[in-house]
């Protein structure tokens, strides 16, 4: 069955429309994701809100029924704070925690930093390939 209920168009909205402990969990990851990437683009992506840098997918986060959801964009960053992670349910690409066992920010900062290196070595390696095929 569909639901009659409008799809966000903006972070902000999606936040309006989750209980207020999702909400307070999520705007903190957001605060942390802007502090760490000034230069990137909030969107929705896949219904969820999401961060974009340089064309790229940075990170997503999400409120579901028992928990909020922050994937990293990278099962790499998953592997490489891996034993930072202790505590909370992780899968493949995904982190699960609830507003009353939240992500510490300083651990969100890392992912994040992490996910921007990472892009940034993809576009230095494409810019690499692309100017010695020339």
């Amino acid at each position: 069955m569909r639901s009659t209920k409008r799809s966000p168009k903006t972070i902000d909205e999606y936040l309006a429309s989750v209980n207020a402990n999702h909400r307070d969990a999520l705007q903190k990851i957001r605060e942390a994701i802007h502090a760490v990437a000034p230069n990137a683009e909030e969107c929705i992506s896949y219904g969820i809100p999401a961060f974009r840098l340089n064309g790229r997918a940075l990170v997503f986060f999400g409120a579901w029924a028992n928990h909020c959801a922050l994937y990293p964009g990278s099962s790499a960053s998953l592997k490489k704070f891996r034993s930072d992670l202790k505590g909370f349910q992780i899968s493949k690409e995904t982190i699960r925690f609830s507003p009353d066992n939240q992500l510490p920010i300083a651990l969100v900062k890392k992912l994040v930093k992490a996910r921007v290196a990472q892009i940034d070595d993809d576009r230095t390696r494409s810019k690499t390939s692309t100017a010695s095929s020339s």
